[in-house]
């Protein structure tokens, strides 16, 4: 019986998730939501939703743990469709920007509560993106046979590079600007990746 209340329990704490997410949008940011709101969306009552989250802080520390997640798994499916053949980039890229297409709202929370009032929510957003930016690290550290501080320096850029062009991405509806975007952040991420390859064979040629 436990477990059954435990799946419960765990579904309507979903359906919670779910509705503050579903009502994020380029007009309304997480801190315009409400309890009441996020509650009817959800079809719960409001006092359901203390059974799950202290408060609407609680949720939003949530959904940033969630983004985070996402992130950092759509990296891994990337490597998976690497590993069948293909440019890293480009997959990656494309990767990117398939997911900002289907899941433009986690990403929109990312990029607005990173610079938002919420001291809180800015250091968890911090905190996500640079699990994501070390993780992509120790795999450029691996698969490029990098030095730790190029590899590091390398995925940095990237990140800055591909959430700026997810940013953009996120008010494009042209099929073909979208595209063209994706190309320039192809382009702009080879620069990246050759001048760290540049640094890192200078530096094993003792000419740095």
């Amino acid at each position: 019986m436990s477990g059954v209340r435990a799946q419960q329990k765990e579904k309507t704490r979903r359906q919670l998730i779910d509705a503050a997410l579903n009502q994020l949008s380029p007009q309304r940011s997480f801190s315009s939501l409400s309890l009441r709101e996020v509650a009817k969306e959800a079809g719960l009552a409001p006092t359901s939703f203390y059974r799950h989250f202290t408060d609407m802080d609680e949720l939003g520390l949530t959904l940033v743990d969630e983004a985070g997640l996402t992130l950092r798994q759509l990296m891994r499916q990337a490597r998976q469709r690497i590993a069948k053949g293909g440019s890293v980039i480009q997959i990656s890229v494309e990767t990117f920007m398939e997911f900002i297409e289907s899941n433009g709202n986690i990403f929109r929370l990312l990029l607005r509560e990173r610079s938002g009032t919420s001291a809180a929510f800015r250091a968890a957003v911090s905190r996500e993106i640079r699990y994501f930016t070390l993780e992509l690290c120790d795999y450029l550290q691996q698969a490029n046979k990098l030095d730790a501080d190029i590899a590091y320096l390398q995925a940095n850029a990237a990140v800055t590079i591909v959430f700026s062009a997810g940013s953009d991405a996120l008010d494009v509806d042209d099929k073909s600007e979208l595209k063209q975007l994706s190309i320039r952040t192809i382009q702009q991420l080879r620069f990246i990746a050759r001048g760290a390859a540049d640094l890192s064979s200078r530096r094993k040629a003792g000419k740095e």
